[in-house]
């Protein structure tokens, strides 16, 4: 990490970061873990099919121009680094190496499951977990920020991998870039209305809000499956369903996640100004995403409890449609 300040890459580390290059990084899920020991598994199995004992979680970039309250990672200028070390990249890695990288580091962090594949369904999965069929392009950062990011997309499909991409938004012009798409796009819904993002959202980079809006009115005009991913948290951003419901109607993705706020990881932070009390239940979380399907026309597909989020579908055909199939990818 020719990049990374030691200090920050030392902390990092403690906290299970597996790191590629300069600037990429893995980290194992909990859910990978809970599907490598035969327990419950992720939202994105039952919302789309996706095997959480096959999927990787990593980035291309660590850095992020925003610096979200409810965000469980450790945001490094909380910790006294600057935001300029951290994006002041000499030369870019290659895509086949980082995505070589990470499927390498990713089969180091599930060997140790082999150790309690103690029947015929662990034994499958841990056999499964070594080759990964998706990964989920969101540990931490902003990955638009890689400039090779269409390059890295192409590398994962042309071995198979599914690739859901999680963006803040402030950068559309990387997305208007992306040839191919990812599998899936997310565009992260951090508040309904511009003061209420400002606050949560804690920008380092001018016209942020101004960006957003810009990301998501591509997004009906993209070739590829879409998704508008919220976060809520009580007392901050749970409230105007209203402004919601007119940035779902603006982007009108395929797909809205309304997701519940957990009080974890780098949320304890006492900056953040969030408590226990900031988490929604899931029956919170189901009436709020049942208030916006109401407003907006989208009709509740699924829920998973354990994570507290609920799927809305934009039509009949999204609904339909929603499992990947992974015979598509290459």
């Amino acid at each position: 990490m020719a990049n990374m300040p030691e200090q920050l890459q030392k902390r990092m580390e403690k906290q299970g970061y597996h790191f590629v290059g300069k600037h990429s990084a893995v980290k194992i899920c909990e859910y990978t873990a809970n599907g490598l020991r035969g327990e419950t598994l992720c939202y994105k199995y039952t919302f789309y099919g996706i095997r959480s004992w096959q999927c990787i979680q990593g980035t291309p970039a660590i850095g992020c121009d925003i610096g979200c309250r409810f965000c469980w990672r450790l945001i490094p200028e909380e910790e006294g680094f600057k935001w300029n070390e951290l994006n002041a990249i000499d030369k870019w890695d290659d895509p086949k190496m980082i995505v070589d990288g990470m499927v390498k580091e990713q089969r180091r962090i599930v060997s140790g499951f082999k150790s309690i594949a103690d029947n015929e369904l662990k034994m499958r999965r841990w056999n499964e977990a070594n080759e990964p069929k998706h990964v989920a392009i969101s540990l931490t950062g902003e990955p638009t920020f890689y400039p090779r990011l269409a390059a890295l997309l192409a590398e994962f499909h042309s071995r198979g991998i599914s690739t859901f991409l999680v963006s803040n938004g402030t950068l559309p012009e990387a997305i208007e870039r992306l040839d191919p798409l990812p599998t899936q796009l997310y565009i992260s819904l951090q508040a309904p209305d511009e003061e209420t993002y400002m606050y949560v959202t804690r920008p380092k980079i001018k016209d942020t809000w101004k960006r957003f809006l810009k990301s998501l009115d591509m997004l009906k005009s993209l070739n590829t499956r879409t998704v508008l991913r919220m976060t809520l948290i009580k007392g901050l951003n749970m409230k105007n369903e209203n402004g919601y419901a007119e940035l779902i109607l603006r982007a009108r993705p395929n797909y809205v996640e309304v997701k519940g706020f957990s009080y974890v990881g780098g949320a304890r932070n006492s900056e953040r100004e969030l408590s226990l009390d900031s988490m929604p239940k899931h029956d919170e979380i189901r009436e709020f995403a049942d208030t916006l399907a109401k407003l907006t026309g989208y009709t509740r597909v699924s829920e998973h409890a354990p994570s507290r989020v609920v799927l809305l579908a934009r039509d009949e055909e999204s609904a339909k449609n929603r499992i990947i199939d992974f015979s598509k990818i290459h």
